[in-house]
C-alpha cells in the first residue's frame, strides 16, 4: 500500500505543478525537478524510504532518497548509467552553518559559494539564526560573487509558515521583509526577467527550495500566492518530505487486498465479505473480476470475460510473469498526467 499511496500523491503534486507552470512559466522542463524527495530520514525504516522514494521517482527526478535508485535498478530494470533516474545537488544542513559561527556567517556563505562549490548548484539552509538578515544583509553583500558564479545558489528557509515565508505576510508591517516574502526580497536584490506570460522569473543565479512541512495544500497555496504577486511558479522547488510521504496509512486511499474466489476439489467458489456491523466500506468484491476500459469493475464474471479485461497476471505460483521497467511506467504516467 505504501508505494502505491506515495505514487498517487506524487502524481497529484506533478499535476499541480504542471498546471501552475503552464499558466505562469516558460520553463515546463523545470517541473521534472521541482518536486524533490526529502523524506528518507523521516521514514520508519530504510525499506519504507526506498519503496516510497521509488514511487516518487515515477513523477519526478529530484531526490535525496538515494537507495530508491538501487531499488529501481534491482526490481524495475533501471540503469543509472543510461538514463536519468534521479539526482540531487550539494546541500548544507544546520550543523555545517553552526560550525562557522554566528559572527562569521557571511564568511561561511562566501566559503561555500566561492571555495567549496565555485560552480554548479549549491543549496544552503539559511534560517539557522536570522533568516531575513541572511536575505537582506548576507546575500546583498555577496551579490557580486553570486552573480559571477557559473551556477545557482539555492536558499533554503526551513521554519515558519511556508506560505508566508515564501509569498509574504499581509499582517506584517508594510514594506517589511516579512510582508514582502522571500521571492519578492530576492527579486529586489537579484532581479530577473518577465516571461512571455507576463510573470516574473528570478535571475538564474539564485533560487529557493522549501522543504519543511510541505503538503499538497501548502504547495497549492504557495503557487497561488506567487501567481497573485506576479511570479512564475518555477521560482521555487518543493522538498517533499515525511510530512507528505510518512503521514499516511493503508486507509489514506482505502487500500485493501482481498481474495474473491477459491477452488475446493476442482470447484470454484465465489467469496466475499459484507459485515452487517459495517456501513458498506468493508464490503469486498466477489468472484472473478473484470476491470473494464473505463476503469469500472464487473464482478462474478466468467473466465473468458476475466481474460478480456485490463487485469494482467503479474505473479503466478511465485513466478514473475510480467516485467515492467520504470521507463515503461513513466511513459504511461506521462501520457495520463495533465500537462
Amino acid at each position: 500500500w505504501h508505494p502505491i499511496t506515495s505514487a498517487t500523491i506524487a502524481r497529484a503534486y506533478r499535476e499541480l505543478l504542471n498546471e501552475a507552470a503552464g499558466d505562469t512559466s516558460d520553463l515546463p522542463e523545470f517541473v521534472q525537478w521541482q518536486g524533490h524527495d526529502f523524506s528518507m530520514r523521516g521514514h520508519s525504516s530504510v525499506e519504507s524510504s526506498y519503496v516510497s522514494g521509488a514511487a516518487h521517482l515515477l513523477s519526478f527526478t529530484g531526490t535525496d532518497t538515494i537507495p530508491a535508485l538501487d531499488f529501481l535498478e534491482q526490481y524495475y530494470n533501471a540503469d543509472v548509467t543510461k538514463e536519468v533516474i534521479g539526482g540531487s545537488v550539494p546541500a548544507t544542513e544546520h550543523s555545517v552553518m553552526c560550525l562557522g559561527g554566528l559572527d562569521s556567517e557571511v564568511d561561511t556563505y562566501r566559503r561555500l559559494i566561492c571555495d567549496v562549490y565555485p560552480k554548479g548548484i549549491v543549496s544552503i539552509v539559511s534560517d539557522t539564526w536570522d533568516y531575513w538578515q541572511v536575505l537582506n544583509v548576507t546575500l546583498r553583500e555577496l551579490r557580486g560573487e553570486i552573480m559571477a558564479r557559473d551556477g545557482k545558489v539555492v536558499i533554503r528557509p526551513d521554519s515558519g509558515d511556508p506560505v508566508k515565508i515564501i509569498c509574504g505576510d499581509e499582517k506584517a508591517a508594510t514594506g517589511s521583509l516579512e510582508a514582502l516574502g522571500t521571492i519578492e526580497v530576492l527579486w529586489g536584490i537579484f532581479g530577473g526577467t518577465v516571461n512571455s506570460k507576463g510573470y516574473r522569473q528570478l535571475d538564474s543565479h539564485i533560487g529557493v527550495i522549501y522543504g519543511d512541512s510541505i503538503t499538497l495544500d501548502r504547495c497549492a497555496a504557495i503557487l497561488q500566492g506567487l501567481r497573485e504577486r506576479g511570479f512564475a511558479s518555477t521560482n521555487i522547488v518543493f522538498g517533499i518530505g515525511s510530512y507528505t510521504y510518512q503521514h499516511v496509512t493503508r486507509d489514506t486511499f482505502g487500500f485493501a487486498m482481498k481474495a474473491t474466489a477459491g477452488i475446493i476439489n476442482g470447484q470454484r467458489i465465489n467469496i466475499f465479505k459484507d459485515p452487517k456491523t459495517d456501513d458498506g466500506i468493508k464490503r469486498s468484491a466477489k468472484g472473478l473480476l473484470r476491470v473494464n476500459s473505463d476503469l469500472t469493475l464487473s464482478q462474478e464474471v466468467s473466465e473468458e470475460e476475466e481474460r478480456t479485461g485490463l487485469l494482467e497476471t503479474v505473479f503466478l505460483n511465485g513466478t514473475l510473469m510480467r516485467e515492467v521497467s520504470i521507463a515503461d511506467v513513466r511513459r504511461c504516467l506521462a501520457a495520463e498526467v495533465t500537462t
